[in-house]
């Protein structure tokens, strides 16, 4: 039996788990969440969440991964032998696989922004354009650019090839050397993007908004809206977490992974926060909702045309983006990629070319669901927001409900701890707090927070 194959390195595993867990949802769902609800109140209570809820369900997921030594199938099948608990797993590889047929989607808008900030008409005639039609102007180019069936459906297709061509290299030379890459740069211009944000006209205003708590607005809908988002941008129940932690060597400290992991994700959901607050305060935009395709792609737009130099702003912007969509999309698609190789003992590259190949097709239904294929529903929803309401609402929360029973109460007795203390060669004096986390309130709270989608 040949070795598993693990990270080369601390900083590459590290920087590849964050960036499993950092993508799009950091950038539109998380502003969107704080404006609505109370501002620093909001954040606060995120940060508690991701710390007392997101940290031990991760645990659970790294313990499992790394426990098992196996993709999300296996694990079930090498710890729960003669079970049906191998089902879970086959969810937690079905759900990234359908999540990636319309993120390439998404990823694909943020390299065609990209391209056409440096080389295209995104900002051709804009400054000769009031600033209070800038909106509409902006809302028609991503018509044009969303909205019409071949250029979407090409840049879709160049991420599928840029995935393809990283997850053909492996674990080490793909993911992680990407990573190594990609992580670093994200912070890098996030840090300069900061920088330029708080130096613009009534900054302080947005900074004060954001990092003002208004307690008021604290209400159990906003509670469950912070746990939903601590468990969303910590990419829990994808098998994202099961795969990468079966590459972790045997001696990877579990627990301190977990709390940086969530650090720098909560890093980079207050710099987005310290972006896009004071922008769109200097420039009277804090009355727009901050959500979605709207904000990314004509809120912000709008902000950096009225910046000096507003191309290179927006093209570090799109950068930014397009580095957090590139380091998800290529965590997402490992997942099945790994069970195609453990399960089917399949070579790497056969593995990638069934994985990846059939999303060049099912991608572009999703794409063409804005465009040609705008008026077939199903149950009343386009193909791109069914998968997406789908994956979102009910297979993720039911995949991380489903992992919290298994490890709290069915897994090998002790797995948990012997995970988490290394076999013994290491202290755990949160152990015994996350063992109880995820069998008692991780399981609640996931059912409370699934059952207030539909309520």
């Amino acid at each position: 039996m040949s070795k598993k194959t693990e990270f080369a390195s601390k900083i590459g595993l590290i920087a590849a788990t964050v960036g499993s867990a950092i993508g799009l949802g950091n950038v539109w769902r998380f502003p969107a969440e704080t404006q609505a609800n109370g501002g620093a109140a909001f954040l606060l209570l995120y940060m508690v969440c991701v710390m007392a809820l997101g940290v031990p369900v991760m645990l659970a997921e790294f313990s499992l991964g790394r426990g098992g030594r196996a993709d999300a199938v296996g694990v079930f099948k090498k710890l729960a032998p003669g079970t049906s608990w191998w089902l879970v797993g086959a969810v937690a590889v079905l759900t990234p696989y359908l999540i990636a047929c319309y993120y390439m989607v998404v990823a694909g808008w943020t390299l065609e922004y990209f391209w056409e900030t440096i080389f295209g008409s995104l900002y051709q005639g804009v400054g000769t354009i009031p600033p209070e039609a800038l909106q509409g102007q902006f809302a028609a180019k991503m018509n044009d650019y969303v909205c019409t069936p071949l250029k979407p459906l090409v840049f879709t297709a160049l991420i599928i090839a840029v995935n393809i061509i990283v997850l053909l290299g492996g674990v080490q030379k793909g993911i992680e050397r990407l990573s190594n890459v990609m992580m670093p740069l994200l912070f890098v211009i996030l840090a300069a993007m900061v920088i330029v944000s708080l130096s613009l006209p009534d900054a302080g205003e947005g900074v004060k908004f954001f990092l003002s708590p208004d307690f008021s607005k604290i209400t159990p809908k906003v509670v469950i809206n912070a746990l939903g988002q601590a468990l969303f941008s910590l990419s829990i129940g994808m098998g994202i977490l099961i795969t990468y932690s079966s590459y972790y060597p045997a001696n990877t400290k579990l627990t301190r992974t977990s709390v940086i992991v969530a650090l720098l994700s909560m890093l980079v959901a207050v710099m987005m926060g310290m972006i896009i607050f004071p922008a769109v305060k200097s420039f009277g935009l804090d009355n727009q909702p901050l959500e979605g395709a709207t904000l990314v792609f004509v809120t912000l737009p709008e902000v950096f045309a009225q910046l000096p130099f507003a191309q290179l702003w927006s093209s570090l912007f799109f950068l930014l983006l397009l580095v957090a969509a590139l380091t998800s999309t290529v965590s997402i698609c490992e997942v099945p990629i790994a069970m195609l190789q453990d399960r089917f003992k399949l070579s790497r590259k056969a593995s990638v070319l069934i994985v990846m190949c059939p999303l060049f097709v099912l991608s572009s239904l999703c794409s063409l669901s804005f465009s040609s294929l705008e008026e077939f529903k199903i149950l009343g929803l386009t193909v791109f927001n069914l998968l997406d309401s789908f994956t979102t609402d009910i297979l993720l929360p039911l995949v991380a409900l489903a992992l919290c029973i298994f490890m709290g109460w069915f897994a090998p007795k002790g797995l948990l701890k012997e995970q988490l203390t290394n076999h013994g060669s290491l202290q755990s004096p949160t152990a015994p707090l996350s063992i109880f986390v995820i069998r008692y309130v991780a399981p609640a709270i996931i059912i409370i927070i699934f059952v207030s989608n539909y309520f």
